[in-house]
This record gives C-alpha cells, sequence and structure tokens, in this order.
C-alpha cells in the first residue's frame, strides 16, 4: 500500500545508474524518501552513507524484498541482465517500479514485464533522463512552436573520447548483457527520436569495434524513417576525437544546431542537486543556433529538469497521472534497436511495421 507521508524508495544498485542519478534525484524529490540502497560494494557502501546518510544500506536485493512491507517503490539501477529478473521480482511483491534504460535486453522480455505489470496492476516505467535534458527540451518548444517548419532531418550524436574500453558491464558480450554503445547510448537517442517524430517505417545502420580489445559494438550509425517522411540520423561512438553537434536539426523554414552535453549529469557526479540556485541553466557561450545560414542567432537553451522524472511518478502514483514513461514507449525503442542489429548484420535496411 501507498504510504499517506513520504514514498518509501528502495534503490538496487549503487553504480553510475544509482549514485549518480537515481539517489540524487529522489533525495531532491518532495514527496520520496530515500528509504534504502542495495550494494554489497565496500567502497560503494562508504560513499553511499557519506552522501545520503539517510538511508539504510542493504548487501542483497533479497534484502529489499524481505521487507517489501517497508517500501512504497523499487528502482531497479542495476547491470542490464539483472533489469528482468529484478522486475519480475518487484511486480510479484506488489511494488511499483522504475527500471533503469534500457528496459530490457530484448524487445520479447520488455513485453513480459509490460503484461505482467498491468496483469497484477503494478505502476511499471522506465527512467529515459534524457527526454529532461536541456537541449531536447528547448527543440521540442522549437517544433511545438513551428518555428523550424516542417523538419525533414534530424541529426542527433552521443559521442565520447574513451579509447581505453571500461571494464564493466556495460562492454560484454552476450545477448543477456544488453553491452554495447547501441543499448547504453542508443537508448536515448532512439527514444528521443520516437518522441519528437513518431512511429518508423524502415531502419538502416552500421555498426563496428574501433577500439582494441573490444568484444561489443563501440561506434554506431542509425537511420530511421519516420512515417510523416522525417529522418532521423543518430552517431553515437567511444572514439570520437572530435565531437560533432549533439543535435542539428534542418527544416523548411530554419535549422537548430546545438552542441554540448546537458550539465545535470555532471552536476550531480559532483555532489549538485535538483533545486539549488540556478539548476540546469546552462551558459550562454553553450546555447544552440536558430535560422538560416548567416542570420542564424544564439538561442537560450531551457533549463534540464531531471527532477520532472520522479515528480511524475510521484503524481502517477499519488493521483493517478500519467506514468513519465510508458512502457510501451520503451518497448517500441526496443524494437528499433533489434532491427538496427539486423540492418547492420545484413547490411539492408530493415521495413519495420506498426
Amino acid at each position: 500500500m501507498v504510504s499517506t507521508d513520504d514514498l518509501r524508495v528502495g534503490v538496487l544498485g549503487y553504480g553510475i545508474a544509482g549514485a549518480v542519478f537515481h539517489a540524487p534525484l529522489i533525495a531532491a524529490t518532495p514527496g520520496l524518501r530515500l528509504s534504502a540502497v542495495v550494494t554489497a560494494n565496500p567502497e560503494r557502501q562508504s560513499a553511499l552513507r557519506a552522501r545520503h546518510p539517510e538511508a539504510r544500506v542493504l548487501d542483497s536485493a533479497e534484502d529489499l524484498f524481505a521487507a517489501r512491507d517497508e517500501f512504497d517503490l523499487v528502482v531497479v539501477a542495476t547491470p542490464n541482465r539483472t533489469h528482468v529478473p529484478l522486475t519480475l521480482t518487484a511486480i510479484e511483491a506488489g511494488l511499483p517500479v522504475v527500471v533503469d534504460k534500457p528496459f530490457a535486453p530484448s524487445a520479447d522480455q520488455a513485453r513480459l514485464l509490460a503484461t505482467r505489470a498491468a496483469a497484477a496492476g503494478v505502476p511499471l516505467t522506465v527512467f529515459q533522463n534524457r527526454r529532461w535534458d536541456n537541449d531536447f527540451l528547448t527543440l521540442r518548444k522549437l517544433l511545438d512552436h513551428g518555428r523550424l517548419g516542417r523538419v525533414h532531418r534530424f541529426e542527433s550524436r552521443f559521442e565520447r573520447w574513451a579509447p581505453t574500453p571500461w571494464d564493466n558491464w556495460r562492454e560484454l558480450p552476450g545477448a543477456e548483457e544488453a553491452g554495447g554503445i547501441l543499448f547504453d547510448l542508443g537508448a536515448h537517442l532512439v527514444d528521443q527520436a520516437l518522441q519528437l517524430f513518431g512511429p518508423v517505417t524502415s531502419v538502416y545502420a552500421e555498426m563496428g569495434q574501433v577500439r582494441g580489445g573490444v568484444q561489443v559494438d563501440d561506434d554506431a550509425f542509425v537511420a530511421l524513417t519516420h512515417q510523416d517522411g522525417t529522418r532521423s540520423h543518430l552517431w553515437m561512438s567511444a572514439l570520437a576525437a572530435q565531437l560533432g553537434p549533439r543535435f542539428r536539426v534542418l527544416g523548411d523554414q530554419a535549422g537548430y544546431t546545438k552542441f554540448g552535453l546537458d550539465p545535470q549529469e555532471d552536476a550531480m557526479a559532483a555532489g549538485g542537486v535538483p533545486g539549488s540556485p540556478g539548476w540546469g541553466t546552462e551558459v550562454q557561450s553553450a546555447w544552440g543556433q536558430l535560422g538560416v545560414g548567416a542570420e542564424s542567432v544564439p538561442l537560450q537553451t531551457e533549463p534540464g529538469a531531471y527532477q520532472d522524472f520522479y515528480a511524475a511518478v510521484v503524481a502517477a502514483l499519488r493521483t493517478g497521472a500519467p506514468l513519465p514513461v510508458q512502457p510501451a514507449e520503451a518497448i517500441a525503442a526496443l524494437e528499433i534497436i533489434e532491427a538496427a542489429k539486423r540492418s547492420a548484420e545484413t547490411r539492408e535496411p530493415v521495413v519495420v511495421t506498426a
């Protein structure tokens, strides 16, 4: 049952997802209480106690589910291979669930989670935080107001310079791991493209391994043709020595080009919290350009607002408002990722049916 006080949240995992995103956002959201975090890593336990002394430290997921009556919400922020079993356990316990992206290692498994949650009447949502990036919010506002005209091409990049492979599960092969850059960064890019321009009719992709010793894709390009005719070109790379624009959006009246990443992740990694003065705002030198050619002008970037995700979760659990991300939306993105993998293998476009 949902309590009448703050909703008590248990977070599974305290790696990058749990430590940088979920725990700080939960702690900063009115109506939520960070009650417990599961991590067996001694260093992470120490870091957790230092930053969130109000939260209990639990050694295992079993410990959390054994105390299911003490929680109103569970967050799955663990490696991808554990998303499905942990989410199923939460659903069986009757606990609402937030699952970090990617929702599951496959669309079929994601459908299973959505079906089980619906049958049990358990709220289920997916943490697609990049919907609340400053550049995405700015672009959405431009589209809503028709400032670009009819958009015919959307270019989106999420690139890094990380020549040494990471020593974590993101670099592991195997379908159950959902490793590689297409699942990691592509899950954001595909979701944003679907949110902005709707369903897709065809997918073409190129994927490769460009760093020595890697076992998964670390460089990829995905081209989507949307039902409305818009083409989305998505790039993701771990070996980008020079970064391209984050967005380049071309319409029949104007274009919008934006470089750089939203500053919220770095701010939270450094200990910042939403609600502090100037949160989510960007310096003028980082603003994008709107217009045509030499007549383009700087456009102030909308403030980023990751905190809005968990505020929407509170509203959904308290008042029945819509969840911030519907499982069907996450399933659609996984279907595109799977089509992209097939396209890269065959070197042919893949037709997508609704």
